[in-house]
């Protein structure tokens, strides 16, 4: 929700779909918006292993593992 208050909708975070095709149509790649969400984990697990201890790369690794999930559901039919 705090994200939603700054970035996004009521909702909450739903701006990688958005992102994804920006991305797209700059790049001529296909990622998926699933796949967008990938990233953000993998980045967060990268940045988790540098440096200080910050309890938000974890939180935020959580949160995008969540959204891929719900995308997954969405994008590949919850079963």
């Amino acid at each position: 929700d705090d994200r939603a208050t700054t970035y996004d909708q009521k909702g909450g975070e739903r701006s990688m779909g958005k992102t994804v095709a920006a991305f797209n149509v700059i790049t001529g790649h296909t990622l998926t918006e699933e796949a967008g969400w990938l990233f953000m984990e993998i980045l967060k697990q990268v940045r988790s292993k540098q440096g200080d201890y910050r309890a938000d790369n974890y939180e935020d690794m959580v949160a995008y593992a969540a959204l891929r999930g719900e995308c997954a559901a969405r994008e590949r039919g919850n079963k």
